[in-house]
């Protein structure tokens, strides 16, 4: 079968890769979109992404629709040749966090298309996947598969902003324009956010912030910007760079949430650490999701304005020029790779 493979940094494979069968309590998935995430670039780009380092060749892919094929020994779900979107995330139930119902945050999960741990999670870009048959979800009525590929960035958006306390009323910053701060923007207009500004360097990027529902865009490299709010109730930086939690941090009101949810490089980051003291201000980390799944396709089948964040579909024949689009910000916002119908 077809399949994408990153042997190392820079090196980025479409390659002929066994056949999987689906075994006890696994369901067998035909893979027709998967969308390009950032964690996939870092991956192609640099090696890595934070502290996770490739160390062998894998598979990328977390951000993966497609239809039921077949299920193994004991397993059961939707009947095959159902549209579904598959979670990502296998938690391993024992372990503390998972007990406090944090399972996000599983010490011991696998995560599809994931170097944290050795030999790496294989990832979903491949056009047959196997899964455990729990992490399927059917697609809620009146759902297309292409628009389903944003349930997986869309479900890490709604938990960044849960992560942030109640939003309902309230000015909310984004920095960072990216794939997930358009769906950041989107989640807090969800939660009832009054205003959403959103910085980021690139006008493309903002005009895709623009249309998941920003009030205010501002570039990030202008201090002159007239957009620039004198402060903010709750500030979410998904750009991943030091500068952008800098900005956060100088703009959240006294008392005020900052989310950090863009990874930030590996090592330490410098920020304005006073400003928490002084400000009495909230840092809270973010990381993927839990329920929020679930929640992120209601969300998509209730919004059709969400296919404007799908700038390109590539064949998964081209993925390399299709991982050159998707990062390269200046012309694309979220990029799918298209495996194409497979048969049964």
């Amino acid at each position: 079968m077809l399949g994408c493979v990153i042997h190392g940094q820079g090196d980025l494979r479409v390659e002929e890769l066994p056949v999987p069968s689906a075994g006890p309590g696994q369901a067998l998935v035909a893979v027709r979109y998967g969308g390009i995430c950032g964690s996939d670039l870092h991956y192609w780009r640099h090696g890595g992404v934070g502290d996770f380092r490739l160390r062998e060749p894998m598979v990328p892919g977390h951000e993966v629709v497609g239809s039921v094929v077949s299920y193994g020994v004991g397993a059961s779900g939707p009947v095959p040749g159902t549209a579904v979107a598959v979670h990502p995330a296998t938690a391993c139930g024992t372990c503390p966090e998972c007990a406090d119902g944090r399972a996000n945050v599983c010490r011991d999960t696998r995560y599809l298309g994931s170097a944290a741990r050795t030999p790496h999670v294989q990832g979903g870009f491949s056009a047959l996947l196997t899964v455990p048959a729990a992490q399927l979800r059917a697609l809620p009525a009146g759902l297309p598969l292409r628009r389903a590929a944003l349930a997986e960035p869309l479900s890490v958006a709604l938990h960044a902003v849960r992560r942030a306390g109640e939003v309902r009323g309230r000015h909310v910053l984004v920095t960072g324009a990216g794939p997930i701060g358009c769906l950041v923007v989107a989640a807090a207009r969800a939660a009832g956010a009054a205003r959403v500004t959103a910085t980021d360097p690139l006008p493309r990027a903002l005009e895709y912030a623009s249309r998941a529902g920003a009030d205010t865009l501002v570039r990030a490299d202008d201090p002159a910007d007239p957009g620039w709010p004198p402060e903010t109730d709750v500030a979410v930086e998904a750009s991943g760079v030091a500068a952008g939690l800098d900005t956060c941090l100088r703009l959240v009101r006294r008392g005020g949430v900052v989310v950090q949810l863009g990874m930030l490089p590996p090592g330490n980051s410098p920020f304005a650490g006073n400003l928490l003291v002084s400000r009495e201000i909230e840092l809270r980390g973010a990381f993927r999701f839990g329920a929020e799944f679930d929640e992120a396709l209601t969300l998509l089948a209730a919004e059709p304005r969400f296919d404007a964040l799908i700038s390109t579909v590539v064949p998964a024949t081209e993925a390399e020029p299709a991982f050159a689009l998707a990062a390269d910000r200046g012309r694309s916002c979220k990029v799918l790779l298209d495996f194409g119908e497979q048969p049964p």
